[in-house]
């Protein structure tokens, strides 16, 4: 296990000298969960609170229901490799299904409750999906799917409820644990795959390893979440996200840290969490910046959980004054994170080091980050160029594998001995990171990346509409929002209630959070001497408004 970071020194000595070491053999589920199990079976790893209920599961529950799953998919058929799709929210089945497919070595699918019928039939045939773990909203989705599904040939549902067609989950969570010679699994082994938005096309599949993640983590779980087996961790997430995989599973449970979870299916209240924070022995709290930026809008006087000892955010850049204003009200300064779906955390405000608000912090020890230009050399301090993770001689955990079945995406990442992530920053002359902006058109809106591509074809389908572009627009609360330019076809007169229609048509065929919150008609788009749409310039556009 990693040394905690406790000051510059530390840090300092963890940069020189840390180096990954990763098994032949590994697998999280066995050698995490089931070993914590082994050694503290009554502990509690996962504090569970919903709107009239909270359990509180241990380590040898968490391993037992887990290995049931796994047991009772090899009896179904599945087979190593074989990709699951697993849509459930914050409920202890997501927990129990995502050990449980790690230790089959099957490869989990995160995804969403956000997701649409279209959403998860891309998703579902694009991998070759062989089953599916959801519950009843999921179900009324997927079975809403007209077109063939040829490989989804089991459906596994989280309910009280019987449906036609479908395994009921806890018959399958119920049954005898998986005995001790389950097929063992390679560290370079698939274990997830997550799908990332991009810009030139439909959202792309990030594979990672049963290494990158399972181990990976720990520079997450103990060097920037500073967590230890007395820590009650509180990562406010979708489990349809990376960030709940960083924060809500694997980082947490490789320090052997307890997870609190608090699930509604209400509309996320700001004053909520300043309740939780304060009935419950939490010291640890990790949330997108939006999340912040809602709290410091409340009445923050008196507000002085006993228990809390830090505050970390990720998901995006992080304002300043937001920092400050937390800092000021709370006495708990925000260390800000950076990582991707295609990583673990890369970059980070340590504990124990000044935080420089602004700053992403520093690079994480065990990852070569750098700012290189495009010839592939390292720049100087102040000056503006791709951040980068040097992947050649040695190649760090905590990398995806690649884009799966994308090897031109996979190429455009992976060029020079560099992983270049997309984004472009600086360092000073101290080290700190600092984020300039993201080199392709990416929306980050709240914790959410959104691909201008999949709104402009939502948008392409409605009549009226004969040629739009998508970009992000600032926003002091999300941080963009997603802004349409639209050109309307012949005959089609711009309106507000049109505007409106075109937000509903996106809500119905998309995922609701990525309809263009604003929309403005135009009679035509820059576009270069090729024809391609000049986004940059729209950017500029929408930012100076």
């Amino acid at each position: 296990m990693l040394d905690r970071i406790t000051n510059r020194a530390d840090y300092d000595r963890l940069r020189q000298t840390f180096r990954w070491e990763c098994p032949e053999f590994f697998n999280f589920g066995r050698d995490v969960v089931d070993q914590r199990a082994a050694t503290t079976p009554d502990r509690v790893a996962l504090w569970w609170v919903g709107a009239d209920t909270e359990h509180q599961v241990t380590w040898a529950e968490i391993s037992a229901r887990s290995s049931a799953v796994a047991q009772a998919l090899a009896h179904l058929g599945l087979q190593p490799g074989d990709r699951i799709l697993v849509l459930l929210p914050r409920i202890v089945p997501w927990w129990e299904s995502m050990v449980g497919l790690l230790k089959g070595g099957l490869v989990a699918m995160p995804g969403t409750a956000l997701l649409t019928a279209r959403d998860l039939k891309y998703r579902l045939t694009t991998s070759d999906a062989v089953a599916v773990i959801t519950d009843d909203d999921g179900a009324d989705k997927i079975d809403s799917i007209t077109e063939p599904l040829p490989t989804l040939r089991h459906r596994v549902l989280v309910s009280n409820d019987c449906r036609a067609g479908w395994h009921a989950y806890e018959d399958l969570a119920s049954t005898a644990a998986a005995p001790p010679d389950q097929p063992l699994t390679r560290s370079t082994d698939p274990a997830l795959i997550f799908f990332t938005s991009g810009t030139t096309g439909m959202p792309k599949m990030v594979l990672h390893t049963q290494a990158s993640y399972g181990l990976g983590h720990a520079a997450t779980g103990r060097l920037w979440l500073d967590l230890g087996e007395d820590d009650l961790h509180w990562n406010i997430s979708d489990t349809g996200w990376a960030k709940a995989a960083w924060s809500s599973l694997f980082g947490p449970w490789l320090c052997g840290a307890t997870i609190f979870v608090q699930y509604s299916k209400a509309k996320f209240q700001p004053d909520e969490v300043l309740k939780y924070l304060t009935e419950f022995p939490i010291t640890s709290l990790c949330a997108a910046p939006t999340v912040y930026r809602y709290l410091v809008q409340l009445d923050l006087n008196g507000f002085r959980p006993a228990t809390l000892r830090q505050c970390v955010a990720a998901g995006e850049p992080l304002n300043p004054e937001v920092i400050s204003v937390w800092q000021r009200s709370t006495g708990h300064t925000i260390r800000d994170g950076y990582g991707q779906t295609e990583s673990v955390v890369l970059c980070a405000n340590f504990p124990g080091i000044e935080v420089r608000a602004g700053s992403m912090g520093l690079p994480t020890p065990g990852i070569d980050l750098a700012v290189i230009n495009e010839a592939g050399n390292r720049l100087p301090s102040g000056q503006t160029g791709a951040l980068a993770v040097r992947v050649e001689p040695n190649r760090p955990l905590g990398l995806f594998q690649e884009y799966w079945r994308n090897p031109q995406a996979t190429a455009g990442s992976f060029h020079d001995g560099w992983y270049v992530t997309g984004d472009c920053a600086y360092t000073d002359t101290d080290g700190y990171v600092w984020f300039v902006g993201r080199a392709d058109d990416v929306i980050t809106s709240s914790p959410y990346r959104i691909g201008p591509f999949e709104v402009e074809s939502a948008l392409i389908e409605h009549a009226a509409v004969v040629e739009t572009a998508v970009v992000g627009k600032p926003d002091p609360i999300r941080g963009e929002i997603v802004k349409a330019y639209v050109v309307l076809a012949v005959g089609c007169q711009g309106s507000d209630a049109l505007k409106s229609e075109l937000q509903e048509h996106v809500k119905r065929v998309m995922a609701p959070y990525k309809y263009p919150r604003e929309i403005e008609f135009v009679d035509h788009l820059p576009k270069t001497i090729s024809g391609k749409i000049r986004r940059l310039e729209l950017r500029r556009r929408a930012a100076q408004e």
